[in-house]
């Protein structure tokens, strides 16, 4: 598909030079990082590491139901950002929502808001908070 008339790349011509310099000067800092930078090889060094924690046994532990109950809870209030940031925004702004659907809306995400407060408690009392 041929440019339309008046488009014209060489508008673009600083910015692909600026990302044509920061990716030179990355690829040059890098390359010589590792050609003359020192290099020890020592056991400790080549030994593997792990999230702070000496490799040490087995590889296969189980980890606390704990654990993955505070990721599901992380996620949930995340999604729950997602769904609230949008509808805060368009709710309050001139002309955001029909008049006629501004009240089922906000009643309906006080439900959605309930039923987080709900399963946040539920985590609580099951003490998914609480760390040994």
């Amino acid at each position: 598909m041929p440019p339309e008339p008046g488009f014209d790349l060489s508008a673009y011509f600083p910015i692909f030079l600026y990302l044509a310099i920061i990716l030179g000067f990355a690829g040059t800092t890098l390359i010589l990082a590792h050609v003359v930078g020192p290099r020890r090889d020592t056991s400790v060094k080549l030994m593997p590491y792990e999230s702070g924690m000496d490799p040490v046994g087995d590889a296969r532990q189980r980890f606390d139901v704990k654990f993955y109950l505070l990721a599901i809870m992380f996620l949930v209030f995340d999604v729950e950002l997602l769904f609230l940031y949008p509808w805060a925004v368009v709710a309050y702004r001139e002309g955001g929502l029909p008049a006629f659907l501004s009240g089922p809306v906000f009643w309906g995400v006080l439900v959605f808001i309930a039923l987080l407060l709900v399963a946040y408690v539920y985590d609580w009392r099951k003490g998914v908070f609480r760390w040994r």
